[in-house]
């Protein structure tokens, strides 16, 4: 029986195992892909918004020479966070259920990248996922064709290719000027009416040049209805248009899985979807079931970052230590 087992090894998930090791709590990591999978699917290239110091977990300083550092840096960082922290991670393992018991201790049914069951047990149950395997589809036909994919990772494959790009936030933007570089002829279509606001304002401006040059292609108000082997279908302005394309990007976004907590109990907000918990504890509706990061998000999976989320171990470790004394 394992006094505390988290699921996820995330920024927020590691962040909750030092807080706990600090307080002598010796906590389990259960992580169906490889430690910061999320970062890991990042672009290659990307660089966080953050200043090194608001992604720093267990007061364990992030040395680099840049003022925002790098996907790579950011990986290299959290491998060696846990490496250095001594945490027990189970890599490659996935929760497929979590049951509370009579005693209110848990039994968590796991399965490996082979798909052998097996079974954990554990007095509390930090909830730390992620959402990046989860995307928006978009639930048009041609979706599933080896052209389409949600995650961008670099431009290369892309050069000499008429590329669709959907969505209309930083980082449909910031793949549309990477393509353009790598010599792609760019397409962007986005449902809104204008540029949005969460756009980095120091690439709008440069962006926006390149599409009055007639360099990438802008449809605002528009969607893609249907996706073939050789072109896609847009409804622009009411108005359907078909494009030669080659790939498509839908970059729509993610949303967390409610699942494994809709499951084992857990109440969520109907208005924000987000599981209902004590904001100062993190503990949800099922005691000693808690939740960090991303999880603790409603339908708008933006509103936890790292920055935030990464103190949510700080307050789960310190519960657990006082509810267990």
């Amino acid at each position: 029986m394992e006094e505390v087992i988290i699921i996820g090894a995330g920024p927020c998930g590691l962040s909750a195992a030092i807080e706990l090791e600090q307080l002598g709590i010796h906590p389990l990591i259960i992580e169906k892909q490889c430690v910061a999978y999320s970062i890991y699917l990042y672009p290659t290239y990307m660089q966080f918004f953050s200043t090194p110091e608001l992604l720093e977990i267990g007061g364990i300083p992030f040395s680099t020479p840049n003022e925002k550092p790098s996907r790579l840096e950011a990986l290299h960082y959290y491998r060696n966070a846990a490496i250095r922290s001594k945490l027990r991670i189970k890599p490659y393992h996935t929760v497929d259920r979590i049951q509370q018991k009579a005693d209110l201790s848990f039994e968590l049914s796991l399965s490996d990248q082979f798909g052998q069951a097996s079974v954990a047990y554990a007095r509390h149950v930090v909830v730390a996922t992620g959402y990046f395997d989860h995307p928006n589809l978009l639930g048009i036909p041609g979706e599933d064709l080896p052209k389409v994919t949600h995650y961008y990772r670099e431009a290369h494959p892309y050069s000499g290719t008429k590329t669709t790009i959907i969505g209309g936030n930083n980082s449909a933007i910031d793949a549309a000027m990477d393509l353009l570089r790598a010599g792609a002829e760019v397409t962007v279509v986005y449902r809104g009416e204008t540029y949005s606001p969460n756009i980095k304002p120091w690439v709008l401006p440069v962006f926006e040049a390149m599409v009055n040059k007639g360099r990438i292609t802008m449809l605002f108000n528009s969607q893609v209805v249907r996706i073939g082997q050789q072109n896609v279908t847009i409804l622009h302005e009411g108005i359907k248009r078909e494009l030669d394309n080659d790939f498509v990007l839908a970059l729509t976004g993610f949303r967390p899985d409610r699942t494994m907590l809709l499951e084992a109990g857990a109440q969520m907000n109907e208005a924000s979807t987000a599981p209902i918990h004590n904001p100062e504890t993190m503990e949800t509706t099922i005691p000693r079931l808690y939740i960090a990061g991303v999880a603790a998000s409603g339908s708008n999976a933006n509103e936890v970052f790292i920055e935030t989320g990464r103190l949510h171990g700080g307050m789960i470790a310190r519960h657990i230590t006082k509810t267990s004394e």
